[in-house]
């Protein structure tokens, strides 16, 4: 005998959208769970790395609110956070010649030494969370993700 299962009165039955978030948010929470212990040994924050990857790949330096806008979660105290960086020597500000009111942070040597260090240990635990994925379906994943994407903008 196969028992039907209703939802409760006044619930709705989940939809494939709301289906597809929460599936979305419980990967990626198990996808991040490893970073914090692999970002432990150069004492970095999963934000405080974020921003030196976005530094490292911006070599002339970046306006304050532009790091912000390329972060990967919005972080609304990044003042502080690129403050801490600088107290640690990864980052240097500067005003701008052309226009005062601009802050630009450049990384530091000291940063790149930092990222270096850390470039081979962040490789291998995403290879430990999507590598068994393969290629081919970590491409469609990457699409697929991107045009979902593009629905929220």
């Amino acid at each position: 005998m196969t028992t039907v299962r209703k939802n409760p009165p006044g619930k709705l039955p989940p939809c494939p959208e709301e289906i597809t978030f929460l599936e979305l948010c419980r990967t990626a929470d198990a996808v991040s769970r490893r970073m914090p212990d692999v970002l432990k040994a150069e004492d970095l924050s999963a934000n405080q790395y974020n921003v030196l990857r976005i530094l490292r790949g911006a070599p002339d330096g970046l306006a304050c609110g532009e790091i912000g806008n390329r972060m990967l979660t919005r972080d609304p105290d990044i003042t502080r956070l690129l403050d801490r960086l600088e107290k640690r020597g990864l980052i240097a500000r500067s005003r701008e010649n052309r226009d005062r009111r601009m802050v630009v942070a450049r990384i530091t040597p000291l940063a790149l030494e930092t990222l270096g260090r850390l470039d081979e240990p962040v490789r291998e635990a995403h290879r430990r969370n999507l590598g068994h994925l393969g290629r081919e379906r970590l491409r469609e994943l990457n699409r697929l993700l991107l045009a979902a994407r593009k629905g929220t903008s």
